[in-house]
């Protein structure tokens, strides 16, 4: 089948998600079955609107640039297509001429590429789709992990033992640090990669289990008694026993999703009220997903392989799927593409194994570690490490 094809982004971007726009830009342009190559500005927005650039009028050089690109050098949304809307999407590309198309996002993104897919079906219209899987929360089903997680997870590891550092070296205060991540606690666990190798206590909190204001403040207590510092990593959409958010803005987005915000500065307060301790909170937000300081080799290659995965599987005949990863760890790390039936992703929410939390709930077992190290690149910095030894106790 010969046609032009289209991209477009879906939800929040990753370190790496260029890095699969141009493994899906280079792989067309070997395929003779695929013509024009575009790209939708602002993704689905920019399908209704019929907002498309000309990937294919790109230089090379420009090109090979996306891969240390950050955010999305497309353009993405979190636009929720209605009934009324699907239909001006098949018009844009029978339009455009679009027989091929690859969505890069989330389980909302993959329901939206099942939703064309059937549309297309019913209609008659002759469409290949390929879900292109991205997301930094790693909360995909069907698959290993997401391209994406990778660099975010090294991001979390690295800045929470920079803090732990800190923490340490200035034994004063409870650092509590907010990561992504509304219901799965991929990002918070990454978190706890090198703990080995902090100097101070950590404690971690993940949305799969709740938090009980009197635990969370004896955990933090009995840390600080140790007198090493105390570092606090907690996902912002950590609950309570009651399904209650520490942190809720109030605010739902395009998807429906109740968007969480302030979880870090909740409980830093809490630690200051009730154990009249100091405190501060972090939040790096969305630098742990634009940055490109951490990224992940691993990470990058994957993705860039999942793009032109999609592309070579839609010109061999393959429709209304998505990418996903198979691995192997031992005896050492593999990865392999292979495809997933769409409907088995869409809307479906990956969330963290309660296996790899320990009993007390504030902490990550060694299973996450052996699962999460290979994905990440590089082991931890080597920071220096001063033994502490003691010359004199006093001037007598």
């Amino acid at each position: 089948m010969t046609g032009n094809m289209l991209v477009a982004h879906g939800g929040g971007p990753t370190p790496v998600i260029n890095c699969s726009l141009r493994g899906a830009v280079e792989e067309a342009k070997k395929h003779g079955e695929i013509n024009g190559i575009y790209g939708a500005r602002f993704g689905a927005v920019g399908i209704l609107g019929g907002d498309l650039l000309d990937l294919g009028g790109v230089s090379e050089t420009e090109i090979a640039k996306l891969s240390d690109t950050p955010a999305s050098a497309l353009g993405s949304c979190r636009r929720k297509l209605s009934e009324a809307d699907y239909p001006r999407v098949l018009e844009c590309f029978e339009k455009h001429k679009i027989r091929y198309f690859f969505y890069n996002g989330g389980n909302d993104s993959m329901d939206t590429c099942h939703q064309i897919n059937q549309l297309a079906l019913e209609a008659g219209y002759e469409l290949r789709i390929i879900g292109i899987p991205k997301t930094i929360d790693n909360d995909l089903a069907e698959t290993d992990h997401s391209p994406g997680f990778g660099s975010a997870a090294r991001y979390a590891a690295i800045s929470a033992l920079e803090l732990a550092m800190d923490a340490a070296a200035l034994p004063i205060h409870v650092v509590v640090m907010e990561m992504m991540g509304r219901n799965a606690g991929w990002i918070t666990a990454a978190a706890a990669l090198f703990s080995g190798l902090m100097p101070c206590e950590h404690l971690v909190y993940l949305p799969e289990r709740p938090l009980e204001k009197r635990r969370f403040l004896e955990d933090v207590s009995a840390a600080w008694d140790k007198k090493r510092g105390v570092l606090v990593t907690v996902s912002e959409g950590i609950k309570d026993p009651e399904g209650r958010p520490y942190g809720d803005t109030g605010i739902r987005d395009g998807f429906g999703h109740a968007i969480p915000g302030g979880t870090a500065q909740v409980l830093s307060d809490l630690i200051i009220t009730e154990l009249k301790l100091k405190s501060r909170s972090e939040k790096p937000g969305l630098l742990g997903r634009v940055s490109m300081a951490h990224r992940s080799p691993v990470d990058q290659a994957e993705a860039y392989e999942a793009g032109a995965f999609a592309v070579r599987s839609a010109v061999e005949g393959k429709s209304g799927f998505m990418v996903a990863l198979e691995t192997s760890r031992a005896p050492e790390y593999l990865s392999r593409m292979n495809l997933v039936p769409l409907e088995r992703v869409a809307n479906v929410e990956k969330t963290f194994p309660g296996a790899w939390i320990n009993p007390e709930g504030n902490g990550v077992l060694n299973g996450f570690a052996d699962y999460c190290f290979p994905l990440i690149g590089p082991g931890a910095p080597q920071y220096a490490c001063l033994e502490r030894e003691i010359v004199s106790r006093s001037f007598l």
